[in-house]
């Protein structure tokens, strides 16, 4: 439990004050290109739409908590961005000296406890961010005024939450995560030259997998003896609901495949064995290896967009769906044949940095890993709302934000 005795009501205007970002249209200002991030009304990824050429006069300094102005579902949400970007106009940014990503983290969890109020039809504006009111950790000074505990907020992430977080996420704070590429020459796509080719093309028929009902499972860690992935139509960790124990599943899938959430074209590649939920397709191919398989799902969820609860992404619809591959010649039997070009696939794969790290040491680590962030992250949302519900009953509405 927090002691929040020596917390403070701060107005989120003084602690950082409010600029607008400064890309008023994506589409026709920014040019494709690996220089610098994009960031638009989107909580996951934090914010990232895509990467762009660098553009000075728009560009926003770094190290700045980003407000989400606007924007369906994501609304209300703050972001830390610790280097340079380039930001849609619905973003606020907000900048303060004793800033980094030890303390940015502390706040940008309590502005979120905000987001309730607002969606698409009321928006996060400027003047509602500088006159929001937030409780911190405080100091007071000799003149009677406070000041937030700058230390405090970061000593609590790092001797606190950190230790808690799984081993690959504590490498990413320590910048010990391995970014380097497994192959170290550069490769571009030249897709002008690609050839289209259908998915039956280079796979089997896609089938039905058998599904198991949730409640007949019993869940468990992925390091038990006896656990297997139990894929679903999710669109988080891969498709892995969570990890459930193996009680001599008749219908066990082995790994080197290709998932498809038929309803909702939900796309993963999977390399271990796995038992499946309801409406999961398989797609398998004898050229299919960790690195192919996932250049292919690339491609495939580029398809995603055009299916829903209302138009499934079918077996039918899946083997003659058309993809543009890379592709080689070579001569069978006195004829000129024109295939995928599965080697470069898997080369332009292993040169893409952080390849490295598709290599765990425990297959199941990196996955068992987020299931226990997930558990967490959702015990301690629960603790926030009851403290945010505490917090409107005894300090009201009209004493948070300044009429």
């Amino acid at each position: 439990m927090i002691d929040r005795s020596n917390w403070h009501w701060f107005k989120v205007g003084k602690l950082f004050p409010p600029q607008k970002c400064k890309c008023s249209n994506a589409t026709e200002l920014l040019e494709d290109g690996n220089e610098i991030a994009y960031i638009g009304a989107k909580k996951s990824d934090n914010g990232v739409m895509r990467y762009v050429k660098r553009d000075e006069k728009l560009v926003s300094r770094g190290n700045c908590i980003v407000f989400i102005g606007d924007g369906q579902g994501s609304v209300g949400y703050s972001l830390y961005q610790p280097v340079d970007f380039i930001g849609s106009t619905t973003l606020i940014a907000g900048y303060n000296e004793h800033l980094n990503p030890y303390n940015a983290t502390f706040l940008v969890t309590i502005l979120d406890q905000e987001r309730f109020r607002y969606s698409f039809g009321r928006k996060y504006k400027k003047e509602i961010i500088a006159n929001t009111k937030i409780q911190l950790p405080a100091i007071k000074l000799d003149n009677g005024e406070f000041e937030p505990d700058w230390q405090y907020m970061e000593s609590f992430i790092k001797d606190r939450i950190l230790p808690q977080l799984p081993k690959k996420a504590q490498k990413v704070w320590l910048q010990k995560y391995d970014i380097k590429p497994q192959k170290q020459e550069t490769m571009k796509l030249n897709i002008d030259k690609w050839v289209w080719f259908k998915v039956i093309d280079f796979c089997d028929k896609p089938y039905k997998a058998f599904a198991y009902n949730a409640n007949e499972l019993i869940e468990c860690k992925a390091s038990d003896e006896r656990s297997i992935k139990y894929i679903t139509r999710t669109d988080k960790n891969n498709g892995c609901k969570c990890f459930v124990q193996n009680e001599q599943f008749e219908s066990i899938e082995e790994g080197n495949a290709i998932t498809i959430g038929d309803t909702t074209a939900t796309i993963f590649y999977q390399e271990s064995e796995f038992v499946c939920g309801d409406h999961i397709v398989i797609l398998r191919s004898k050229f299919f290896n960790r690195f192919t398989g996932l250049f292919i799902t690339c491609l495939l969820n580029r398809e995603r967009y055009r299916y829903n609860y209302g138009r499934a992404f079918t077996m039918d619809i899946i083997e003659q769906t058309r993809l543009k591959l890379p592709a080689i010649k070579r001569m069978v039997d006195g004829k000129e044949v024109v295939e995928p070009d599965w080697q470069f696939m898997e080369d332009y794969i292993k040169s893409l940095p952080y390849s490295k790290n598709l290599e765990p040491s425990d297959p199941n680590e990196v996955v068992d890993e987020l299931m226990e962030v997930k558990k967490r992250v959702i015990e301690m949302e629960r603790r926030m709302e009851t403290q945010r519900q505490s917090n409107l009953v005894n300090y009201g509405t009209v004493n948070i934000y300044e009429k």
